[in-house]
C-alpha cells in the first residue's frame, strides 16, 4: 500500500516552568493510503499531539513529516496553512460550525477556499451532506437549530468537501450519546469503505473498533500496533482481538 505520510525520529518538547516535558519521543511512523489509522492511549500519551503534528497544525521539536511527497516540517506557516487546506480534512470534537452560516454555506465555505467553480462546489456539498444523512430540510438551517449529530455529520461533509489525501478526527463521538456517536462513526467508516484515508484519535473502545489499524501511544512512543482488517458489523471476534491488545498495552 502506498504511505501517505512517513515521519523520521518526531519528537516534540515543550517547555514546563523551566524543565521540559518531552511528549512526542523519536517516532517512526509511517500512515498507508486507504487505512482507518486510530490512535489510542492514556490521558497525557501524546496522541492528540501526535496528530496535530501529522496535519502539519504544530511543528514538531526534531524531526521529520513527509506527507504526500512533500516535507511539511520545512514549511512555513503560510505554506502549511496552504497544504493543510488543499489536503487535510479535519473534525473535532466541537464542530466549529460558524453559528451565523446555515448549514449548507457552512460545508461551502471550506470548498470555496479552493475552487473557483461555484457550481461545481454546490453540487459537491450537497452531495456529501446526502452522504452523512443530513436531509435537504436542514440545510437552510442555523447549527444552534441542529442537533449536536447532525452537527458533527456536517462537520464530517466540511471536512471531506475539498476530497482531502487524509481526514483527521481528534474525539469526534466524545461529547456525543451512544445512538448520535454511532451515526458519526458510521459516516466515518461509510467514506473509508470508498477509499478514504482518515486518522482518528480516540479514548472510547467503540470508536476504535472502526478502525483497521490501531497505534497505542504511551509516554509519547507507539508502544504498541494491531491490524484488525476492515470493519465489519457484529464481528465479536474483531472486539476481542482490541480488548485482548489493550490490556497488553496496559489500558
Amino acid at each position: 500500500m502506498t504511505n501517505i505520510i512517513k515521519t523520521n525520529k518526531l519528537c516534540k518538547t515543550f517547555s514546563n516552568g523551566g524543565s521540559q516535558q518531552h511528549v512526542l519521543q523519536n517516532i517512526d511512523l509511517e500512515i498507508r493510503e486507504g487505512d482507518f489509522t486510530i490512535i489510542m492511549g492514556a490521558s497525557g500519551a501524546g496522541k492528540s499531539t501526535l496528530l496535530y503534528a501529522l496535519s502539519g497544525m504544530d511543528k514538531p521539536t526534531l524531526g521529520n513529516i513527509d506527507f504526500a511527497g512533500k516535507e511539511i516540517t520545512k514549511m512555513n506557516s503560510d505554506e502549511l496553512a496552504l497544504f493543510r487546506r488543499e489536503n487535510c480534512g479535519f473534525v473535532f470534537q466541537q464542530t466549529y460550525l460558524v453559528d451565523s452560516m446555515s448549514v449548507l454555506d457552512n460545508v461551502l465555505a471550506a470548498g470555496y477556499l479552493i475552487s473557483n467553480d461555484r457550481k461545481a462546489t454546490v453540487a459537491k456539498a450537497k452531495e456529501i451532506l446526502k452522504s452523512v444523512d443530513i436531509d435537504e430540510s436542514l440545510w437552510g438551517k442555523f447549527p444552534t437549530q441542529i442537533s449536536g449529530g447532525e452537527a458533527q455529520r456536517v462537520g464530517i461533509a466540511r471536512a471531506l468537501v475539498n476530497s482531502p489525501k487524509l481526514v483527521f478526527a481528534d474525539e469526534p463521538t466524545g461529547a456525543l450519546n451512544s445512538k448520535t456517536g454511532k451515526a458519526v462513526l458510521d459516516a466515518l467508516t461509510k467514506f473509508n469503505n470508498k477509499g478514504q484515508s482518515i486518522v482518528m484519535v480516540t479514548h472510547d473502545i467503540t470508536s476504535a473498533r472502526r478502525g483497521n489499524r490501531i497505534l497505542y501511544v504511551r509516554d509519547g512512543e507507539i508502544a504498541g500496533e494491531l491490524e484488525l482488517g476492515k470493519y465489519v458489523s457484529g464481528n465479536k471476534e474483531r472486539h476481542q482481538m482490541l480488548r485482548d491488545f489493550l490490556g497488553e498495552m496496559g489500558w
